[in-house]
C-alpha cells in the first residue's frame, strides 16, 4: 500500500482546500465527494488514510466507514464531523476510525492527526 491519502467531502471547497494543504507536503491525494465515490476510490487506489466526512448525502461517513472496514482494515480512517457527537465518535471508534476530527478544520490540527498515521 502507497502512501495515498483519500479525502471524502460533499462540500468541493473543504475537498479542495485540504486536497491542496496535504500536497504541498509531498502527499499523494485522492478525493471524493460521496460514500460511494469512496469506497470505489478504496477498491481501486488502496488508500493508507482516508479523511472522511459523516455527514453526506447518500451514503454517509458511518456506511462508508463500515464498507471500508469490510473491504480492508489496514486503511486508517479518520472521521470529520461538523458538531461535538460523543455518541455518534463512540460509534465510529468501535467500528475502527483511527481517529475523530472536527469542523472547521484547523490545519495543525489536521496535519498532526494525518501524519501520525502515515508513520
Amino acid at each position: 500500500m502507497t502512501d495515498k491519502l483519500l479525502i471524502v467531502d460533499d462540500e468541493q471547497d473543504v475537498r479542495d482546500f485540504a486536497a491542496n494543504f496535504f500536497r504541498k507536503r509531498k502527499i499523494d491525494v485522492l478525493t471524493a465527494s460521496n460514500g460511494d465515490e469512496a469506497v470505489k476510490t478504496v477498491i481501486s487506489e488502496q488508500p493508507k488514510v482516508v479523511l472522511l466526512d459523516i455527514k453526506m448525502e447518500g451514503m454517509d461517513g458511518i456506511e462508508a466507514l463500515a464498507k471500508i472496514r469490510e473491504l480492508n482494515k489496514q486503511i486508517k480512517v479518520i472521521m470529520v464531523t461538523g458538531k461535538n457527537d460523543e455518541e455518534t465518535k463512540q460509534k465510529t471508534k468501535e467500528m475502527g476510525a483511527a481517529d475523530y476530527i472536527h469542523k472547521p478544520l484547523e490545519l495543525d490540527e489536521l496535519e498532526k492527526v494525518v501524519l501520525k498515521l502515515f508513520k
